[in-house]
């Protein structure tokens, strides 16, 4: 759960920072791939822009995800298993 509200914050906030600065790769890439240049306005944003940047959100959002999860993954303390109120050790060369 922790890690959409790290993936919803992320991608708030480049979303921003690409509507600011709509150069930022790949989004502009990726449109300019994809799409042929318009002059239509959505809430008095050029569409290029938008999509440049929800693509930017896109993928950013998930690169930052993908890395608070590997470091949250290492940080995990190892699992213990408990057998009758003993404590289990399950490495090579341990016995139960």
């Amino acid at each position: 759960m922790k890690g959409a509200l790290v993936f919803l914050i992320a991608f708030f906030a480049v979303l921003l920072i690409s509507l600011a600065l709509p150069g930022i790769p790949p989004g502009k890439m990726i449109y300019d791939a994809i799409a042929t240049e318009t002059d239509y306005e959505v809430l008095g944003i050029a569409v290029p822009t938008l999509v440049a940047a929800v693509f930017n959100a896109v993928i950013y959002g998930v690169i930052i995800w993908l890395i608070y999860d590997l470091l949250i993954a290492r940080k995990k303390p190892k699992e213990t298993k408990w057998k009758m109120g003993e404590k289990v050790s399950s490495g090579p060369g341990t016995q139960p």
